[in-house]
């Protein structure tokens, strides 16, 4: 009880104890406590020139004037006859400020300078790009600067993104629910838009910009070809106008089969004149409202959803036929590769790749092939998705889940940013060693100039944007690798907590190993040396590896694991389903022998014995409960942690995150137990000594219902 009143107590103090909001995200703009390092930004930055008063200008001021109140509790001075703060673009420089600049050459479009330099015994910080958008975005890591506390006399920062194509992709539905979606409800009010802007519009695209997120697709890929109306389009209108100052377009899912929907169709083959003519005029008819509407992205023949294999066309056939019809208003397509067929699969792993490998260098241009970073579905471990190293005459983009789908939902901590490294660092060996996946899809290992990558949203309505607190940093790490695919998710996890709690080690070291830390104990806890999608079925919340006889095998679990009296497994080698024929011959000769397999893909390339003795000595059964225990005991070793951070965090992001702990505690507990039971009955083996005693049965873990989990959306009932 006395604890029940402390976290009620922490909870209605929070509010006006502690500055951090968790509504600012990493925007937090409290007061620098060190005086001297205040005192001198202040003496280096206070008097400030910016060469701009278009939209983006007024935006860039804005946030210079949010920073410095909240920083160095001053007011800029704008227009200052004697600046030394410059933000302006490079031809409204002076020569003499040019020359101490790098060459232009070493930025792209949306690239900037942030250069401090002494110019006639004056000193000077330069904010410089080629383009106002470029210029936004250096206005906020000379932000991140002070946020951090670095030494502004000491930049000299030459920065670009590295893929073109930056976005969020919404699953959210016209009715503001949301599709894997744990934080809410949609925040796209569609009822009251175009007329009510909500200040949240605002604070989404400003959270963007700031890391560097150049676009929005902001409805479900399970598509509704209402938004496509007239009157919707005024809505999406609506917010375009909101984005466009932080460099953000708009994107829509196109449902395939809208020209038959909307009524005016019998059809929707892409091959057809008249349906050619109907996208055609639906992009006219966008581009009119929404000059710079990026495009489309489409989900078509998969998971029952309409496309050209309905009328006997391709892909190529569907993707190309869009292309066209946005191509005069310089519009792409991003076309999904998350399909599989409607007969009784093989193995699903081989699908897309079966299905796009045939097609590669046949897409237009403007075609985008957007892949999911492993071939089955967002799992906690997937090896890298086979068509990143099939494909070199295609610009790929790669599709990240920011929301937590297969990984606990809101319920659970992982710091998914040390997911996406491992997938951008694996190696294709498509052009030697070194051909990692980042290379692939930011262009540099083909001649394509279009490049992409797509983060599933973790955005709704809930005060802190994500539903749990740590949630955020997951978006913010997607916009971070986004900008560059090569940042490490260390500087990514010490910049976050440091922007968004406090820069003080004793915060920040620990904390930086539990979160570099939490996806490997959630493999462990949920799906350790290759098992996978042994989830609960529909909504994947919690264990579920007896789960069997869906409408689909490939939606069960014991499709994946095959668990039996011989062992445990899939056999994806060649005396198997042979998907591992689709990697190189380098990752082929390694991953096709056991003992040269990575434990961590072990079970997703072979099916063993229980009894198979594994580099460490132990039997593969061993190791499996091995693995399940230590996750339970990392999460264990996680809440130590967090109960020494109390004094460094807003109590009610305290007592929260404390409370969602013991609910990843539980659950890791519930994945142990249920699964291991589960397996027992094939291996026949006891368990190990470090496991506890069982207080519940099998059938126990298999009577748990979760009726209303969060996360699905009508499109699911």
């Amino acid at each position: 009880m006395k604890k029940y009143i402390l976290s009620v107590f922490l909870i209605m103090i929070s509010s006006f104890s502690f500055s951090q909001k968790p509504y600012d995200l990493w925007l937090q703009y409290d007061k620098i406590e060190d005086q001297a390092i205040g005192d001198t930004y202040k003496s280096q930055v206070s008097n400030i020139y910016l060469g701009t008063n278009s939209p983006t200008g007024i935006v860039i001021k804005e946030e210079i004037e949010k920073a410095f109140k909240g920083l160095l509790e001053i007011e800029p001075k704008f227009d200052a006859k004697t600046p030394n703060l410059i933000i302006a673009t490079l031809d409204k420089l002076d020569a003499s400020i040019r020359e101490e600049l790098p060459d232009s050459s070493k930025i792209n479009d949306e690239g900037y300078f942030l250069q401090y330099i002494s110019e006639k015994e004056e000193n000077k910080l330069i904010i410089s790009s080629k383009t106002e958008k470029g210029l936004l975005y250096g206005v906020f890591n000379f932000i991140k600067q002070m946020q951090l506390r670095n030494d502004l006399s000491k930049l000299s920062i030459s920065d670009s993104p590295k893929i073109q194509k930056r976005l969020l992709n919404h699953w959210d539905n016209l009715d503001r629910s949301v599709e894997r979606g744990y934080s809410g409800f949609s925040i796209w009010d569609w009822y009251l838009l175009p007329e009510l802007i909500k200040q949240e519009y605002i604070d989404y695209a400003r959270a963007n910009a700031s890391i560097g997120i150049n676009g929005t697709v902001l409805t479900n890929v399970n598509s509704n070809a209402l938004v496509l109306s007239p009157r919707y389009i005024q809505k999406l209108k609506a917010l375009a106008e909101v984005f466009r100052p932080y460099g953000i377009q708009v994107y829509l899912t196109a449902r395939f089969s809208a020209p038959i929907e909307t009524g005016d169709l019998e059809t929707a083959d892409p091959l057809n004149a008249e349906v050619k003519q109907w996208w055609k005029n639906k992009a006219d008819e966008i581009y009119a409202e929404i000059p710079d509407f990026g495009g489309f992205l489409v989900k078509a023949n998969s998971e029952g959803q309409p496309g050209p294999n309905n009328y006997g066309r391709s892909h190529v056939d569907g993707a190309n036929m869009l292309a066209e019809a946005v191509a005069p208003h310089n519009g792409i397509i991003m076309w999904r590769a998350f399909v599989y067929s409607e007969e009784k699969p093989e193995d699903r792993a081989k699908q897309a790749y079966s299905e796009f490998k045939p097609f590669d260098g046949k897409f237009k241009d403007n075609v985008l092939v957007q892949v999911k970073n492993g071939a089955i579905d967002f799992q906690p471990r997937e090896p890298f998705h086979p068509l990143f190293g099939a494909m070199p005459n295609t610009p790929l983009m790669m599709e990240f889940q920011i929301t937590q789908e297969y990984l606990g939902g809101m319920s659970h901590l992982v710091f998914l940013p040390k997911l996406f490294e491992e997938v951008l660092e694996e190696d294709t060996y498509t052009q030697g060693k070194g051909s990692t996946v980042a290379k692939i899809i930011d262009g540099q290992l083909s001649n394509k100039k279009l490049t992409g990558m797509a983060g599933v949203a973790n955005i709704g309505t809930a005060k802190n944007w994500t539903g749990h607190p740590f949630g955020q940093a997951n978006w913010y790490g997607f916009g971070r690798l986004a900008w560059n695919p090569e940042t490490s998710a260390k500087t990514i996890a010490q910049d976050w907590l440091k922007m968004t709690f406090t820069d003080k080690s004793d915060f920040v070291d620990p904390m930086t190993k539990l979160l570099l830390e939490s996806r490997e104990a959630v493999v462990n806890y949920m799906t350790p040396l290759g098992l996978h999608h042994i989830m609960a079925a529909n909504h994947h919340q919690g264990p579920g590896p007896w789960v069997k006889d869906m409408p689909r095998p490939d939606w069960t679990s014991v499709y994946y694991h095959k668990a039996a009296a011989d062992g445990i497994g899939f056999d994806r080698t060649s005396s198997g389903s042979n998907a591992l024929e689709q990697y190189s011959p380098e990752i082929q000769k390694k991953y096709s022998d056991p003992t040269t397999t990575p434990d961590k893909y072990l079970l997703w390339f072979h099916h063993l014995p229980w009894d198979y003795k594994m580099k460490s000595g132990k039997t593969l059964c061993y190791e499996i409960a091995a693995h399940y225990q230590k996750g339970v005991e990392q999460v264990e070793g996680m809440q130590k942690t967090w109960q020494k951070m109390q004094e460094y965090v807003n109590p009610q992001v305290f007592e929260k995150t404390n409370m969602l702990l013991n609910i990843q505690l539980k659950e890791a507990k519930k994945w142990r137990n249920a699964c291991l039971l589960y397996f027992q009955q094939f291996s026949k083996m006891d368990f190990p000594d470090f496991i506890p005693k069982m207080t519940k049965d099998l059938n126990y873990y298999k009577s748990l219902k979760l009726p209303y989990a969060p996360g699905i959306s009508p499109s699911w009932n």
